[in-house]
């Protein structure tokens, strides 16, 4: 059992950082393994729509969105963390999830997703649905906390004050462990995964 979280601050030790480490230390204490990526603070492209990647599996642009493509089957769930910027995630992240999840949204199906947002003062609730959109059009379990998955402060410091905060974070780990560990469970019951039929595209002109 393993989950990915993507760390979607050019700090590599913010804000945002504390937030993941203390969902990191939930899923330690439940026997799940972690991986954290982040994308540090090198320009990230964002997708050309050149379409390589539906005949080669692989994105164009040679950075850490190939490695996840690589190590995709590795992970139950994915948690995306942001810090706030104009009341929308980092523009780097976007640009990574836009990539990541256009090349390989079908391998994302069942597996269990979340975000978390940091910030100083506002903006955390239109961040926090800009990146659940993501998961929500790729059949993945949006995993729920006591609250929306947001922290507070300025620096790592006044995060841990932000008690509210970390315990949100803290019960988002424990429903993540618990519906992971459910999902290994269905299995070794013998209840099948879900089916899906083959996606029907239309537009509003034809």
């Amino acid at each position: 059992m393993k989950v990915l979280l993507i760390n979607g601050s050019p700090n590599e030790h913010g804000c945002t950082y504390t937030a993941l480490h203390e969902i990191q230390e939930t899923l330690h204490k439940h026997d799940i393994d972690t991986e954290l990526i982040q994308i540090g603070k090198k320009p990230i492209a964002g997708c050309i729509a050149c379409n390589k990647c539906q005949t080669t599996g692989r994105c164009v642009f040679p950075d850490k969105v190939n490695y996840i493509h690589d190590h995709i089957d590795e992970y139950d769930g994915i948690i995306i963390g942001s810090p706030v910027y104009y009341a929308g995630p980092s523009g780097q992240l976007c640009a990574f999830l836009d990539r990541l999840f256009y090349c390989k949204e079908s391998s994302m199906a069942g597996k269990f997703a979340a975000a978390i947002v940091s910030c100083r003062r506002g903006g955390a609730s239109s961040a926090f649905d800009r990146l659940n959109k993501y998961f929500s059009i790729s059949n993945m379990p949006v995993v729920s906390s006591q609250y929306w998955n947001q922290v507070h402060g300025n620096t790592p410091e006044e995060v841990k004050q932000d008690l509210e905060g970390l315990q949100t974070i803290r019960t988002l780990g424990e429903n993540m462990a618990w519906l992971i560990k459910s999902k290994y469970a269905s299995s070794n019951a013998g209840i099948p995964t879900p089916t899906y039929e083959t996606m029907i595209a239309t537009n509003f002109i034809r």
